[in-house]
């Protein structure tokens, strides 16, 4: 499948069509623009941007990292600009939250080349557990240009469009998209590849890149200029268009990205006409436009995923063009403030709008598709995660009044039964700093949970802190030599580079040790007897301690191990030495076991042959069996 996507994603035959995600189509949109340097630190929803990248880098000469954390991965694009080399960052949309520092101050500089960010908000929290952040504000408060594209074609061609916007008015521009357009298949018609400066020369320029006072009122005074400029670019773009203008109708439609969607989606299911503003250079808002759009409707409908920034920018031009305008959305309660949305939920306001009814076939249809009951589980490490022999090793031996401090990777899934390990999870790093802040204030045990690529992203800081201002927590580094939860793309840690190219390994307990931390330890969660005596040793010390959990995620052991061909030893239970007392399965909770008529199995397809559960059982009643 990957050789499929690069073969697509490399073609370069002008007009030829292929099938791209939306993320793909990024990459593609920014091979089409002569880039020389992509960055990233991998989080779903865009992740697949910068795996994609590192698939393809070597092949068309360009650069490719995955970088500590998102500043430093903005903070290397802006450095390939400044020479004169084109380049891409991207993100989810928390990651902006971590670059912000430095973006503000980008946006006053700008770039030399081009610069477009790519950030991938997640309404509905589908792999964003924190919050449905809406990235849309960091355009505004930055006044960085903003686009949004609706499908996988737009991703390319808008990619496109920003890195000529970023050139010409030497501004970083952002690409935004959601789960839906990230993830989105859909066709793409190809435009020629463009080989652009891989190589640039950095021109001193202490004006332009010394940003202090004063410089800074200079260049924001200069900054509120281009977007000016860029408001008129807004105006006139056929990226802001109208659908069905033709259309005689007293209510209108306005819309953006993934919502333009759900509105055509509707207006067919509803079999209606209605005039559409789709609006996908967001930032600056084609004020005009908009104005002229509005002066035809007794009533508009604003439809967006998240907060209502849209909206309220239409409520606010209403007040002059049209005062007694009807504006639908989330202030009156038209559409949710909360969640996804989908065809389903525009459909609800229209009718509630217009009294239109849905056609019997669609809402037979309809009726159908609610009866489905979708079995509910909770979501499970794998068979064989080493993060589940760590919990165990941390339940047994901490005892029930310890706090336990999540942070976020696969581990965050220790939240769900029967381990219910981590009493908060905030943010990447937030462990160390929330569980040091409770060891202050109270008297109980304290341990916090941190994982590999997340330590190297943000939790050195949080370890110093514990260091410097006398805490005593127990830190365990949770290493399965990869960062798992995005795509098991590769860390300071692991040795390799997102050009698949050897790297120095940075070993996490020598960072702990050079942060001072005199008891640290480095062990294998597998072996579950040593962890939990070190846990319940480290626990006692009075000052901080760290163990790293250290273990190859089972999933790359598993498919190393079958590509060289060696042996799976796997396991089985003895049905004779059985108890039946469900440790293995309820309270272990290996997804590999299962029960059948009051009996417990282990499925021979789901084992990973890790041999914990044979340590855990408390009748010895699991047993090694040889089977490839």
């Amino acid at each position: 499948m990957e050789e499929e996507v690069s073969s697509s994603i490399l073609s370069n035959e002008k007009g030829k069509k292929v099938i791209l995600l939306g993320n793909e189509a990024i990459v593609r949109g920014a091979l089409e623009s002569g880039i020389g340097f992509a960055s990233t630190y991998p989080g779903t929803p865009a992740s697949e941007v910068g795996d994609t990248f590192s698939a393809i880098a070597k092949k068309v000469g360009i650069y490719f990292e995955y970088s500590t954390n998102e500043k430093v991965a903005l903070e290397a694009a802006m450095g390939a600009s400044f020479s004169g080399v084109r380049s891409i960052v991207s993100m989810k949309q928390f990651g902006v939250n971590v670059a912000a520092d430095s973006l503000m101050p980008f946006a006053y500089v700008g770039p030399n080349a081009g610069t477009v960010i790519i950030v991938a908000d997640d309404p509905g929290c589908w792999s964003s557990a924190q919050s449905e952040q809406d990235t849309r504000y960091y355009a505004k408060m930055a006044h960085i240009p903003m686009l949004e594209p609706s499908d996988p074609q737009e991703c390319k061609d808008f990619v496109k469009f920003a890195f000529d916007l970023s050139e010409k008015f030497k501004i970083p521009v952002f690409l935004r998209t959601t789960t839906r357009v990230s993830h989105e298949r859909g066709v793409v018609r190809l435009d020629n590849l463009m080989y652009g400066k891989t190589k640039g020369f950095f021109q001193k320029d202490m004006k332009k890149f010394n940003i202090i006072p004063p410089n800074t009122m200079r260049m924001h005074e200069e900054l509120l200029e281009k977007m000016e400029k860029i408001r008129q670019i807004s105006e006139r773009t056929r990226m802001n268009y109208i659908v069905n203008e033709n259309v005689k109708s007293k209510l209108g439609i306005i819309t953006s990205g993934v919502s333009f969607n759900y509105v055509m989606e509707a207006l067919i299911d509803l079999n209606i006409k209605l005039p559409i503003l789709k609006l996908s250079l967001t930032y600056p808002l084609p004020e005009e436009k908009i104005k002229k759009f509005m002066k035809k409707f007794k009533s508009v409908l604003v439809v967006e995923e998240l907060e209502p920034i849209l909206e309220e920018e239409i409520l606010a031009l209403a007040k002059n063009v049209n005062p007694s305008l009807r504006v639908y959305g989330k202030k009156n309660d038209f559409l949710p403030k909360v969640g996804e949305y989908d065809e389903e939920i525009v459909i609800s306001a229209l009718m509630r709008i217009t009294g239109r009814e849905l056609g019997i076939s669609f809402a037979t249809h309809l009726k159908k598709y609610r009866k489905v009951k979708i079995p509910r589980r909770f979501a499970v490490m794998c068979p064989g995660c080493p993060h589940r022999a760590t919990f165990w090793a941390a339940k047994i031996a901490a005892g029930k009044n310890t706090i336990f401090g999540g942070d976020i990777g696969c581990y965050v899934l220790g939240i769900f039964p029967p381990y219910y390990i981590q009493d908060f999870v905030f943010s990447m790093g937030a462990s160390e700093g929330v569980i040091h802040g409770i060891e202050k204030v109270t008297d109980q045990k304290v341990i916090a949970f941190i994982g590999d690529s997340t330590f190297f992203h943000a939790g050195i800081p949080g370890l110093i802190n514990t260091v410097f201002n006398k805490s005593k927590p127990l830190i365990i580094v949770m290493d399965n030599r990869t960062t798992a939860m995005t795509g098991h793309q590769p860390h300071p840690g692991v040795g390799k580079t997102g050009m698949s190219e050897r790297s120095k390994e940075i070993k996490i307990e020598k960072i702990v040790k050079a942060c001072e931390v005199k008891h640290v330890k480095v062990v294998d969660p597998y072996k579950v007897n040593k962890m939990i005596k070190t846990i319940r040793k480290f626990l006692e010390k009075d000052e901080v301690s760290v163990i790293v959990a250290k273990r190859e995620c089972r999933l790359l052991t598993m498919r190393r191990k079958s590509r060289a061909d060696e042996k799976i030893y796997k396991y089985e239970i003895n049905q004779n030495k059985c108890k039946r007392c469900g440790t293995c399965l309820f309270f272990f909770a290996c997804p590999a076991v299962y029960e059948k008529d009051g009996v417990f199995y282990i499925d021979k397809n789901l084992c990973t042959g890790c041999g914990v559960c044979k340590q855990v059982c408390p009748h010895k009643a699991i047993r090694k069996v040889k089977k490839k």
